[in-house]
This record gives structure tokens, sequence and C-alpha cells, in this order.
């Protein structure tokens, strides 16, 4: 019955037959012919074409449900098998929210694919809740996120620690108040905000200057909330943005100030010249980890690419792995 799934599951995921075919490398029309075939023997159609958009109908949503466990078990024992084979075959499937997908897993990749060229590794980039989603359906093997999952449900494996810090455009009449706790973007890389000794802005000098901040429920939202309780402070939001870096790059062209990661500062902009500032905080400091579904087989290339992880990121962020 689920034979020619992956037909199925292709239209689904590019929500396009035409961008499924070309991924599948055949015709539209044998495409469109092949899940048709499939629909004729199952008895029910898969997709509702009555719309220009492809949609999935209520049989073809249970049918991907069950497609999504039988490649879930299909993977376990692909796995297994490249581990009989000392990682000469197989394939790794690696999610992360856009900083760490943009900014720090590509190096991961790069140098496990060093290692071992065979492996297939990919990499999915999405908001952390579907993420999750993807996670629990065992289409990833790893997520790599610093929001907090359910640890009854995930598996964490420790990566890095990192901190939120303020950045502010030079051009904020506010940063001249500031200018004893000012920090360059080679202070933030040298980890200075990180010394006891560096001096915590006072969160008052820039009450009431604009801030670029992320949507509610994005978790450096979510602290930096509290950072302004914390001060007794209402942030004067402009932008509410999906993605850090995003948030980043629009606070670079002056909009307004933003708190971001150091992993972000470290990473996106080195010729930034934007100026930092040290937030005291309890609520600036996270861990990042690898997650991976409870009471799922470990295989050796899931074990390598954690092993290789941290070698990747030494003098970048904080390593604990």
């Amino acid at each position: 019955m689920f034979k020619g799934k992956e037909y199925i599951y292709e239209v689904y995921k590019e929500k396009s037959f035409t961008k499924a075919a070309q991924n599948l490398y055949i015709s539209q029309p044998a495409l469109s012919a092949a899940i048709k075939k499939i629909e004729n023997r199952i008895g029910c159609s898969i997709f509702d074409r009555s719309s220009k958009a492809v949609r999935l109908t209520d049989a073809g949503a249970e049918y991907i449900k069950a497609a999504e466990t039988i490649m879930d078990i299909e993977n376990r024992f692909e796995n297994y098998l490249s581990n009989l084979n000392q990682l000469k075959t197989g394939r790794l499937s690696i999610g992360a929210s856009n900083v760490f997908a943009s900014f720090i897993v590509p190096a991961i990749i790069t140098a496990f694919n060093d290692k071992y060229p065979a492996i297939k590794v990919t990499l999915i980039e999405a908001a952390s809740a579907r993420l999750e989603e993807l996670l629990f359906a065992g289409t990833l093997d790893f997520v790599l996120d610093n929001y907090p999952l359910d640890e009854t449900i995930y598996e964490k494996h420790l990566f890095c620690s990192e901190n939120l810090i303020l950045t502010v455009p030079p051009k904020l009449l506010s940063n001249h108040l500031a200018r004893e706790y000012q920090l360059s973007i080679d202070d933030i890389c040298q980890g200075k905000h990180l010394d006891p000794a560096t001096k915590a802005v006072p969160f008052s000098i820039f009450a009431h200057e604009p801030f670029i901040f992320l949507r509610a429920g994005n978790d450096t939202r979510i602290r930096a909330d509290k950072v302004f309780q914390e001060n007794g402070l209402i942030p004067k939001i402009v932008l509410e943005l999906d993605q850090l870096a995003t948030a980043y790059n629009v606070a670079c062209y002056g909009m307004g100030a933003a708190i971001i990661s150091d992993t972000l500062a470290q990473k996106a902009n080195r010729n930034s010249t934007m100026l930092y500032y040290k937030i005291n905080s309890p609520h600036t400091f996270r861990n990042v980890f690898f997650y991976n579904k409870q009471n799922k087989y470990i295989t050796k290339a899931m074990e390598e690419f954690v092993r290789i992880a941290p070698k990747t990121v030494i003098g970048t962020v904080t390593s604990h792995l």
C-alpha cells in the first residue's frame, strides 16, 4: 500500500508537483501518473486537486502520518546497517533554527563530510516548533537549538553555552551616556563580556530608545522581556521579527537596538560598527543542546557527528560537549 510513498512525501514536503518532480529527477507528468496510480490502488485521493495550492485530503493526512512512521522504521534499520558497514553508507538529518543553521551547523557538516563522505547529511532550517514536530515524527535525527524541549520526550547533549548581549547602532544618542560600558565586536569575539570585571550597562540609559524584538514565544523574546521587567522598564518596540539574524541586520541599519546572542555577533558580521553592551541578568545565559527523541537508536553516525561538533566551534562559542 505504501509502495511509492517517496513520491507522495516529496510533493507534501515541497507543496508543489513541479519542485517535487525536479527533486526526484522525473518529469511532472510521470510524477502525477505515479501518484494517481497510488491513489487508485488505495481507493481514495491523497491530494485535493480542486484548488491551485497543493493540499492533502483527510485520507492524505493519514497517509502521511503512516508514511512517516514507516520512514522512521526504515531509517532505524538503514542506520543499523550503516553501523555494520563502518559508516560507509547511511544518512543523517539535522535540524536547526536560523542562526545555528546559517553560522554553526555548516562548519560541523563540512568537518563530518570530510571524514565520512559516504554519509548523506541533510540540514533543515525551521522555527523551533516545526523542528520539534519533525524530531518527534522521526524525520530528524538531531535538532540543535537553544529552546528547551521536554526532557521526558527528548534526550539532550550539551553543545555549548551562549549569552545575550545588547547591540546598539552608533547613531543612537544614548550611546554617549553609556560610553564607559561600550564593547566592540573584537571585545565580544574575545569574550570580554564574559569577564566578571566587565561592567554591565544600566538598562535605564536606553529606556527611551527604539528596539527590534522577536515575536512572542521565541526564547530570546522571553528572556528579553524578563530583562526589561527586572529593570522596571517597558521596551519601545518598533518592529517584531521571526529570526534573530534578521533582527540583528535591521539593527545594523540603524532602526533600533536589539538583544542578540554572542554566538550571532561573533559569526554574523566581524566588520560591524555596532556597539555592544554586557547585560546584568541571570536570563542572559542559556545552553545550546543537540536533541534526539528518547529511545531512538543512536547510530555511530550520530555519535560521530556529536563528537566532531565541538571541534569546529573552538574560539567561536563556549563549548561544553
